[in-house]
């Protein structure tokens, strides 16, 4: 992937990390947002210093714009953007507030879609973009109405968005974990007994019999972004072992 520069939001754990670290192994220039000063400690320690940091937070159009700017002086243009940032908030429907309704919807949908808008003009004819959606979206699973309608907002917009950008060239994908070994699900709020219930639960129904990893997606994410690729736009690419298939 020489000369290609991708933008990753969400890049400092988990999923974005992964692809961070797979698109740089392959030649990317890449800059990653994170909210989380935690979180970016962590992965200034385990990135390369070619590997550009910004902190900002997507549900922030001011962030957004400060970061695009960041993108233009640094790089000038953009191959691929991965919209990967969002957060979990699992809890039952009737437990949901207004508050938090908003906060995540914020993050995972409104946050997104500004982030692709106001990168717009620095995409190249014929870069990519990929969202990270998730399996909720698509699968039922309960205590995840909040954070899969909001990550299901990006997927019904999937579609559209491939049509819109398709006479520049650029295509738009999305990839959709199903339960992954990441660092979300010790932030999702469920007690430590609560989360080993439910990941033994999901790995028991997975046909894989286990949960998938960070490069595993990243890998997924890395074709979508690359040539490989390039006939393929408006597509959901699902990535977890199998999970629903059963009947």
């Amino acid at each position: 992937m020489n000369q290609e520069t991708v933008l990753i939001t969400g890049g400092t754990s988990g999923i974005g990390l992964a692809t961070a670290q797979l698109l740089h192994k392959r030649g990317a220039n890449v800059l990653v947002t994170g909210r989380n000063p935690e979180t970016i400690r962590s992965a200034r320690s385990v990135l390369p210093d070619e590997v550009a940091i910004v902190q900002a937070d997507v549900a922030s159009l001011d962030d957004t714009e400060r970061v695009i700017g960041e993108v233009r002086d640094r790089f000038g243009s953009l191959t691929g953007l991965f919209l990967n940032a969002g957060i979990n908030k699992a809890m039952p429907f009737e437990t949901v507030d207004e508050n938090t309704y908003d906060e995540v919807f914020a993050t995972n949908a409104k946050g997104q879609f500004f982030v692709l808008q106001k990168a717009l003009p620095l995409l190249a004819d014929a870069a990519s973009v990929v969202f990270t959606v998730g399996i909720a979206a698509t699968r039922g699973l309960a205590g995840m109405s909040l954070g899969a309608g909001s990550k299901g907002a990006l997927l019904t917009m999937l579609p559209s968005l491939a049509v819109e950008l398709a006479p520049r060239g650029v295509r738009v994908n999305a990839v959709s974990p199903g339960a992954i070994s990441t660092p979300i699900w010790t932030k999702s709020g469920m007690s430590a007994e609560q989360l080993t219930a439910v990941t033994e639960s999901m790995a028991a129904a997975i046909p894989l019999r286990r949960l998938g990893e960070g490069p595993e997606v990243a890998a997924a994410v890395a074709f979508l972004l690359s040539d490989d690729a390039s006939y393929i736009t408006g597509e959901n690419i699902v990535i977890g072992g199998g999970a629903g298939l059963r009947v």
